[in-house]
């Protein structure tokens, strides 16, 4: 299918972001990748319409009129509130082989009102990353959230590939710092490895764990190299730690494994516990992260720890000892 491109830039208003191109497939994909583009061109066409479908003209400020005959808002009210031209918005609707920039997509994202599972499958459908992701989406079922409740007094935890704490029990709240206390956006084990007081001092083999921890962060990162979201967090690493500086720049990689991590707890004392991942899916991305004791003396302190957290003050965020 051929696009008239000087049909594209004439329609295109101020503010438009980016003019569409014919979207091309190089050798290398085959027909198998063109084919896969098609099938998800059509579904990105009927998504879109589905949203537009849906809102009122009273939800965007417009006003109804009185020879309205298309549910919802017409192409182009769309086109208009994202700030792109009618023609370029009307092709990507129906489907056609045309390049559609991040950009674009943010502006058409807003003016559908999307919410962020929308939005991010939206950026999907078109091949496109998302410039603002904020965070990975958090939805953690309330079966999962039961289920790790349920394990406590055995910390549990549930981690994104890129070490965001998603959703955790008691025990593991309590167990490095008290993480009820912390901002959203600092509830990352990368972050809090490097920069914070009580997470450093827990760990007694701090500067292993750490070289561990990056070489893993770095290899989950290759299939996440463009994304936003994770250049940012290793933007933010970088300044703010000489010591994460330093190791990113060994190019360290490690798979993930279940390993055996010693803390050395301000009020309960020494705990040795195993790791143990339970991958949420086919691949290494979301998981449930365990630990259980690794001996008696480990079991008991984690019962204390408990009992700590569910009589004082949060035990961990207590300043550990010298």
């Amino acid at each position: 299918m051929t696009v008239d491109v000087t049909e594209a830039v004439r329609a295109a208003q101020p503010g438009a972001g980016a003019m569409p191109t014919r979207s091309t497939t190089g050798p290398a994909g085959g027909a198998g990748h063109r084919a896969d583009d098609a099938v998800r061109r059509v579904e990105l066409a009927a998504f879109l319409r589905s949203r537009r479908e849906r809102i009122t003209p009273e939800q965007v400020g417009l006003p109804r009129g009185t020879r309205r005959r298309t549910p919802g808002l017409r192409r182009e009210e769309v086109a208009q509130l994202g700030a792109v031209g009618v023609t370029w918005y009307t092709w990507l609707e129906q489907g056609r082989d045309i390049h559609v920039s991040p950009q674009v997509l943010d502006a058409v994202a807003r003016a559908l009102l999307l919410d962020r599972a929308e939005r991010s499958h939206l950026f999907a459908l078109a091949g496109a990353v998302d410039p603002l992701p904020g965070k990975e989406c958090t939805g953690i079922p309330r079966a999962l959230r039961e289920i790790i409740d349920g394990l406590a007094p055995y910390p549990a935890a549930v981690h994104n590939s890129r070490f965001d704490i998603l959703a955790y029990n008691t025990a593991y709240g309590q167990l490095m710092c008290d993480l009820d206390a912390l901002p959203d956006e600092d509830r990352n084990c990368m972050w809090l490895a490097f920069t914070h007081p009580g997470w450093r001092a827990i760990l007694v083999d701090r500067e292993a764990t750490v070289r561990t921890m990056t070489a893993k962060f770095r290899a989950s990162m290759a299939e996440h190299i463009a994304e936003p979201g994770w250049k940012a967090l290793v933007a933010r690493l970088a300044e703010a730690s000489p010591e994460f500086r330093e190791i990113w720049a060994q190019h360290e990689v490690e798979r993930p494994t279940s390993a055996v991590k010693v803390y050395r707890h301000p009020v309960v004392g020494v705990l040795q516990l195993t790791s143990t991942n339970l991958w949420l899916g086919p691949n290494t991305g979301s998981k449930v992260l365990t630990y259980t004791p690794v001996d008696e003396a480990s079991r008991e302190r984690l019962v204390e720890l408990a009992e700590l957290a569910r009589t004082t003050v949060p035990a961990a965020a207590v300043a550990p000892t010298a």
